[in-house]
């Protein structure tokens, strides 16, 4: 856990430290729904993807291998045209963060891009040069690769991952020349567009503080300090609703809601005071109210 100490003097110094892979990121490729066709093509791809997000050096920071970000990609191919080498599907990603003094990981970011095409050809090697996007492939798998280091960036120090995620924002910028969907400036609010432009948006810094003060000075101060650790999560659950009062229609508190819903109940059900539950139920059912048959948990 000696990442918890020295983050953000890594970060700092980033450019000076020698390279390290970042991720350790577990791909899993699905292809039930394809029939009559060579399944050796999903193994190999699975292969690919699994070595181009880990074998990678994605930034300067430095990490031992048990520092490495954790994470996942589901792929779930619905369509494989053999003699175009096309795929058509969507991809389940989601990201984790260890808590301080436990064995519990937390999940940061989870997501479904159901709009994922591209073309592979078996055996094919995947490459990625940022400044030239020819393939939607490695465009989005690097997308999520910056995306994940940058977000968990945040989460150990205040906006700690801004210099990685402007080049999520550089990457979309490029990509609008691809002709693949999931790029295209407010065409979806849940599209790669969308979520990078909430995410680094004046008016949504309240969401990218709040993962700093949720997880390093609330999850992490839990096993020390159970109460100073919640009502610091608190205080990150009213960020939560200033961010979500300032841009209602940006899809990010609600995402929050989905993949946190069991955590929040589980910090507040028969915990703190009587005014904090009311409060973190309230901000959750005003953000999310399709999910009150797990707030109501919370009183």
């Amino acid at each position: 856990m000696s990442r918890f100490l020295i983050i953000t003097f890594t970060f700092l110094c980033y450019a000076t430290l020698s390279y390290s892979q970042e991720l350790n990121c577990t791909v899993k490729v699905i292809h039930s729904q394809v029939q009559g066709t060579n399944t050796s093509v999903f193994t190999t791809l699975e292969t690919a993807i699994t070595e181009f997000m880990n074998n990678r050096s994605w930034t300067d920071l430095q990490f031992q291998k048990d520092e490495r970000i954790e994470a996942t990609i589901n792929i779930t191919i619905t369509k494989y045209v053999e003699g175009q080498n096309h795929f058509t599907g969507e991809i389940l990603l989601q990201l984790a963060r260890p808590v301080f003094n436990s064995s519990y990981n937390s999940t940061v970011f989870s997501i479904k891009d159901t709009n994922l095409e591209f073309n592979y050809k078996e055996y094919d090697p995947l490459e990625w040069n940022e400044n030239n996007l020819d393939n939607n492939l490695t465009a989005v798998l690097a997308y999520y690769a910056y995306l994940f280091i940058g977000m968990d960036m945040d989460t150990f120090s205040p906006l700690g991952g801004t210099q990685i995620l402007h080049t999520v924002e550089n990457i979309v910028n490029n990509a609008q020349t691809l002709a693949e969907p999931g790029w295209s400036a407010f065409k979806d609010t849940k599209n790669r567009h969308a979520i990078i432009n909430d995410y680094m948006e004046s008016s949504m810094e309240p969401f990218r503080q709040l993962q700093y003060k949720y997880y390093r000075q609330g999850l992490d101060e839990m096993a020390n300090n159970a109460d100073r650790g919640r009502t610091a999560i608190t205080e990150s659950i009213e960020l939560l609703n200033e961010a979500h009062q300032n841009k209602p229609l940006s899809m990010l508190p609600q995402l929050f809601t989905e993949y946190k819903r069991d955590e929040i109940v589980n910090i507040y059900k028969g915990h703190g005071t009587e005014k904090e539950r009311q409060s973190v139920k309230d901000i959750c059912s005003g953000i999310n109210a399709s999910l009150n048959s797990y707030w109501n948990k919370i009183k």
